[in-house]
């Protein structure tokens, strides 16, 4: 009886009902626009494409988390990130960050999202936990949050590694810092641009201004009171095309009026699984 029911345990184990925990989110493609208006730098390195969402993968990996951000073109290095002072992660062009509402509780996290994206969450979609998937190094980027978001530090994640294959990202981040996922938790990925030489308050990202500039995006405000946010996750994050719309509601969503301190930012939402 013993062996019996030690070979049923065994059974269960490898069964699929004991699998670790993912979580997928599909995105459109062709919304790589922001609210519908922003336009990407007139550069030659930034093929349209580039800040194209298409899906994102959360993975429960055993001590670890696995997060893959898939985009519609293949990852590329055009400014050779392995031969920066700071030896790069292998992609030049991209940024993105995966906010994560741990407890779904009003009130509880952070509303505001990190320096340069002008971003805000609603009340019971707060964040606890922020993913900086970049293409600096780990002490390039850890100095940046020191220097620009000493206040967020014990809830921006920095992974243990940052790879590319393909058209996919992939994040690898400890339960340490993160937590183990689970049914409940919200996630808001956030596709954005490397910027080598920020501005002093932006964790870099790179600006969105009226006109299109070399290295700046085109079709927002030279007044950091719009998003500067090129795609994110909307709708129930099936794929649908209607997402499209809901972004656009979305990041269109803000208020300039008055001076910086009466703005009010576009809210991002949280999408639950």
């Amino acid at each position: 009886m013993r062996r019996i029911l030690a070979f049923g345990t065994v059974l269960l184990m490898m069964s699929p009902l004991a699998t670790a925990a993912e979580f997928v989110f599909d995105d459109p493609s062709g919304d790589d626009d922001g609210p519908g208006s922003y336009t990407y730098p007139t550069a030659p390195e930034y093929k349209k494409g580039s800040f194209d969402l298409t899906k994102l993968e959360v993975k429960d990996a055993g001590d670890k988390v696995e997060i893959k951000v898939y985009l519609k073109n293949p990852i590329e290095d055009p400014w050779k990130s392995r031969d920066w002072p700071v030896k790069g992660n292998g992609f030049s062009l991209q940024m993105a960050v995966l906010f994560v509402d741990q407890d779904h509780k009003a009130g509880a996290g952070h509303d505001q999202g990190i320096p340069g994206f002008n971003v805000a969450f609603p009340e019971d979609g707060r964040w606890e936990k922020a993913v900086i998937i970049s293409p600096q190094g780990e002490t390039r980027l850890r100095s940046e949050i020191n220097d620009k978001a000493k206040d967020l530090k014990a809830d921006l994640v920095v992974p243990q590694k940052v790879s590319v294959s393909g058209k996919k990202i992939i994040a690898v981040v400890s339960k340490k810092d993160l937590g183990t996922p689970a049914a409940g938790w919200g996630f808001q990925l956030v596709v954005q641009s490397n910027e080598g030489y920020p501005d002093k308050a932006d964790l870099l990202t790179r600006k969105v201004n009226a006109s299109a500039g070399e290295h700046r995006f085109g079709g927002g405000r030279d007044d950091d009171c719009d998003p500067h946010v090129i795609d994110i996750l909307a709708g129930q994050a099936k794929g649908d095309k209607g997402e499209i719309e809901a972004q656009h509601k979305a990041l269109s969503a803000y208020s300039c009026e008055g001076g910086p301190a009466a703005w009010k930012r576009a809210v991002l939402p949280m999408i639950y699984r």
